[in-house]
């Protein structure tokens, strides 16, 4: 977990994370919120032009865009009938003063492997339904997401990015492809009519932190810091769990059970916003 090796911190964030302490002792947040209260979010989509799909989110000063690309491809010899579907992230070198360039380091590693196991668990893509010609074309999809700035719960403001992102995306028309395949390639696929890409489901993450036997929703950065526990909760559609990743400390079966109740509740707040903005299962 990032701050446990992930990168030195500033003068300014260890007194931060030591006001942070001192505050959850008070029962208090260094932002005035509830424990249980999400800072103010922001969703925009088709927010770059030459991507499929893309979505830019602000959940508080944390700011992530994310952004959707198909391309023509072999499928693995293990998934001969399914689409590729890669997600990665990275944070980029100004999104804080810690972030270097260079390759994904672990905590970014992680990132993306969390928000790809919600999307991929809970079926959000049917990946067969990619497929062009069984066992040697399908469809390869990217799905990229830039953190833009670090201000903490970078997971859930992924998670939304690139939920928001898949859900309003343009597709090549897989029939289309089918009929004129070859004529088709890389480097004219975007040009080709697009149509609205199939999704089942919206899975949404919600990330909690434990202190003095306390949780807390959306921690900003000092508060992952200050935690002793931080865990990330993913449910679908029909509130079902689809993947669960704790990010450090330790929980006991009580709290994980609490925890779970808490991503709950919140996940139906949080895909309220997303409906809210245009995104959902048709």
């Amino acid at each position: 977990m990032r701050g446990e090796g992930f990168r030195g911190l500033t003068l300014s964030e260890l007194l931060t994370i030591k006001q942070v302490e001192k505050l959850f002792s008070e029962g208090r947040r260094i932002d005035e919120r509830g424990f249980l209260e999400f800072r103010e979010i922001e969703i925009g989509t088709n927010v770059i032009e030459k991507a499929f799909g893309s979505a830019r989110v602000s959940l508080g000063d944390t700011v992530v865009v994310a952004g959707v690309n198909f391309e023509l491809d072999t499928p693995f010899p293990d998934s001969p009938d399914k689409g590729i579907l890669i997600v990665e992230g990275e944070v980029l070198p100004t999104a804080s003063f810690g972030a270097e360039a260079g390759p994904p380091n672990e905590y970014e590693i992680e990132l993306s492997r969390v928000v790809d196991r919600g999307i991929r668990e809970s079926e959000m893509l049917p990946l067969e339904d990619y497929v062009i010609k069984r066992g040697e074309i399908v469809y390869k999809i990217f799905l990229d997401f830039n953190i833009i700035n670090d201000d903490g719960n970078l997971i859930d403001a992924a998670n939304l990015a690139a939920v928001a992102a898949l859900a309003t995306a343009k597709m090549p028309d897989i029939n289309y492809v089918k009929e004129h395949i070859d004529e088709i390639n890389n480097i004219n696929i975007k040009e080709i009519p697009k149509v609205d890409v199939k999704i089942r489901d919206l899975p949404v993450a919600v990330t909690l932190g434990l202190k003095n036997n306390k949780f807390i929703v959306d921690p900003i950065f000092a508060e992952e810091i200050a935690v002793e526990s931080l865990i990330t909760i993913t449910h679908t559609n029909k509130g079902e769990l689809c993947s669960i990743q704790l990010l450090k400390g330790s929980l006991t079966f009580e709290q994980v059970f609490e925890a779970i109740n808490i991503a709950y509740e919140k996940n139906i707040e949080l895909r309220s916003i997303l409906e809210r903005n245009g995104i959902k299962v048709i």
